[in-house]
């Protein structure tokens, strides 16, 4: 891309309001602590372990994945404000029951806990859908790939927070981990209820699709059905009758049905079962293999975070450059399977351990980021449904539901095969999942790659 067309896209970011600025740390901060509550669960797993049943609990409990499907399409129906401060507050309230009232009242029932870890899931599916929606109402798509990479580092963020606030409290009983991160996620949602504005209309601020981008090439999507750009027509609408100026949702087969959504679902399912199986179990693994303290292992899992936060955000800023996503994905996605290789291989040292960590966390969790936010946004935005300001919410409750589907089910089986083959096989699994990544975008890596071709013939000819 020439320089004049840089500097033209780098004059989106000066078009950003102080609203913008808000909105970008609201949503950051509120999703970060619906995470920093999940991953207490994780940091604090060799203590629970101990404390209640080690026979029955030694597994991961996964969050039910139906509830991100609903909450997509509930988010796009209600207002998204009410439904994500409704969620946070509330998964707050379960979240203090389940680890610290329980502890407390030294009441230990497997069902009991099953019952509030599948409430707290539905509660928690809020989240992503509805922030991901409010992003996508104030950020267009030029920049989004920047924004959005730095942006969806909020789940790294939670990450980090959750192992720094587990770690400082475990010495007093793992029911205060619990007990102060849902205390901040529950003062959050207070937050996000009179704080968030859900768009630019709610002040009298033109939306997105109103606003004139910089360059010609950025009116053309950066994910639309056509085969060949040359046949893309932007007055295509998925609405039969043209003179309809607004559509409040569109149905969930609709949204299935939108160009790139199923093939990155499917891909996500397997990249986000081996992104949140670290997430889960690093902890617990670097406890177990290598048999160091657990507050230790909670603060170097960090660095698996930190690689996918500084992963998301350059894979994002290059994804912008190219204007194409898939080329992106599958190069970091083909590293990821050497940096995978590496890490099983990781010696008894935490330092070596930390770097190996850090370079996987990169090429995992960066395109784990990237999928989630950024194309998600474009798939809920291209202008095939531009009509649709509310499809949003929905088509990200398929994508990252059908993620969390892949999540749920790997949870299950890296405790299967680790108890019955060991942890090296528990790797050769994530290269498979991160191969059948690769494989489900394949179709739409050829694609954006030929056209990158195209476009490099027509600018040399050009000269």
């Amino acid at each position: 891309m020439a320089w004049p067309d840089v500097l033209r896209r780098g004059a989106v970011f000066s078009r950003f309001s102080h609203h913008h600025v808000a909105v970008f740390l609201l949503t950051f901060f509120s999703y970060s602590l619906l995470h920093a509550s999940r991953k207490t669960f994780s940091n604090v797993k060799v203590s629970i372990s101990k404390q209640w049943t080690p026979s029955a609990f030694n597994t991961s409990a996964a969050l039910p994945v139906e509830g991100l499907f609903i909450s997509g399409i509930v988010g796009d129906r209600l207002n998204l404000r009410w439904v994500l401060s409704f969620g946070m507050c509330s998964s707050a309230l379960v979240v203090f029951v389940f680890g610290t009232v329980t502890e407390w009242l030294r009441f230990y029932n497997r069902w009991l806990y099953c019952g509030l870890w599948i409430v707290n899931g539905l509660l928690q599916s809020t989240g992503w859908p509805c922030v991901v929606a409010v992003m996508g109402n104030w950020f267009g798509k030029a920049g989004r790939g920047v924004v959005f990479g730095l942006w969806s580092a909020c789940a790294s963020v939670g990450n980090i927070l959750g192992a720094c606030l587990a770690s400082s409290v475990l010495q007093y009983g793992y029911e205060y981990a619990f007990l102060v991160t849902a205390s901040v996620q529950f003062a959050g949602g207070v937050v996000i209820f009179f704080g968030l504005l859900v768009s630019p209309e709610e002040i009298g601020l033109p939306g997105i699709e109103a606003e004139k981008s910089f360059e010609e090439d950025s009116h053309r999507p950066l994910i639309n059905g056509a085969e060949n750009e040359d046949e893309y027509d932007p007055n295509y609408s998925i609405q039969e009758d043209a003179a309809v100026p607004h559509v409040r949702a569109i149905s969930f087969c609709q949204a299935c049905r939108l160009p790139g959504v199923i093939p990155y679902s499917l891909a996500y399912a397997c990249l986000k079962l081996v992104n949140y199986s670290f997430f889960f179990w690093l902890p617990f693994y670097l406890s177990n293999n290598f048999g160091w303290k657990e507050a230790e292992a909670d603060q170097l899992s960090i660095w698996y975070d930190v690689g996918g936060i500084i992963g998301g955000t350059l894979q994002g800023f290059v994804s912008d450059m190219l204007q194409k996503r898939a080329p992106v994905l599958a190069l970091s996605l083909l590293l990821a399977i050497g940096s995978l290789v590496g890490y099983s291989r990781s010696p008894n040292n935490k330092s070596v351990n930390a770097l190996l960590m850090t370079v996987t966390g990169f090429f995992i969790g960066g395109p784990s980021n990237m999928i989630s936010s950024a194309i998600s946004a474009d798939l809920g935005r291209q202008e095939l449904i531009q009509g649709s300001s509310e499809a949003l919410a929905t088509v990200t409750g398929i994508v990252d539901g059908t993620g969390s589907v892949g999540a749920a089910v790997g949870q299950y089986l890296v405790s299967l095969i680790q108890d019955n083959l060991g942890w090296m096989w528990v790797f050769y699994f994530f290269i498979l999942m991160t191969s059948c990544t690769v494989v489900f975008i394949s179709p739409l890596i050829v694609r954006e790659v030929a056209s990158l071709v195209q476009r490099r013939q027509a600018h040399v000819l050009s000269e």
